[in-house]
């Protein structure tokens, strides 16, 4: 018996060129994600000193060599992640959250509402390790410390700066005072009282912080 012709078509395999890639940005992105997770999960774990490199590429799945691909050292991974979680704390309020001190018309209370959302954030373990760690960090690494304050630090403290300056425009702060110097009366006293654990942080405290900054200390 002849043998018969196959009816089925052979399939000719497209070129290389042609064939579908995997979406190498969103893989990308995934890495990055899955290694902003781990630093912070590891610092918040075991500590900044004992967080490796290593360790972090074992615990986002990842080769190390991606990792120095995209940053020098742990601290800049540990920024970007920590500047990347505040971000989604944002995000997480909702497409109408704006970087901005709500102005009720009483500058008062409208600093004390944000120190005492800062309080909440300092005592929120997703935030306390890191921003710890970096703070610390900053103080013997030049670089890192200026990027913390440029990244971190600096947009917080503009938004306080324009409250006050609408604070000034309604009459309620001195128009000759220097809000960039009068934010610092509330700002810089949470931050060292947290930082160097020199007493309890709390809303009673950032209140009366307020009250000193605005009413000054000298008899009424």
């Amino acid at each position: 018996m002849a043998a018969q012709k196959s009816t089925h078509a052979h399939a000719t395999p497209a070129p290389a060129s042609e064939r579908p890639h995997p979406d190498a940005t969103r893989r990308s992105q995934r890495s990055r994600q899955a290694i902003y997770d781990a630093a912070l999960a590891l610092v918040g774990e075991i500590g900044y000193p004992k967080t490796t490199i290593e360790g972090i590429a074992a615990r986002a799945g990842v080769g190390k060599q991606t990792i120095y691909r995209w940053w020098p050292s742990k601290a800049q991974v540990l920024l970007e992640a920590f500047v990347d979680l505040g971000e989604q704390a944002v995000q997480a309020q909702g497409q109408e959250a704006t970087y901005a001190i709500p102005d009720t018309g009483d500058v008062a209370a409208d600093l004390k509402a944000v120190l005492r959302a800062t309080v909440d954030q300092l005592y929120d373990p997703k935030f306390d390790a890191p921003s710890r760690a970096l703070a610390a960090e900053g103080l013997v690494n030049e670089q890192l410390g200026r990027e913390f304050v440029a990244k971190l630090l600096e947009p917080s403290l503009q938004l306080h700066v324009d409250r006050l300056r609408a604070a000034q425009e309604a009459g309620q702060v001195r128009p000759e005072i220097d809000p960039r110097i009068a934010l610092e009366l509330f700002v810089s006293p949470l931050a060292q009282r947290w930082l160097q654990h020199t007493g309890p942080v709390s809303y009673e405290y950032t209140d009366t912080l307020v009250d000193y900054a605005l009413h000054g200390l000298a008899p009424r």
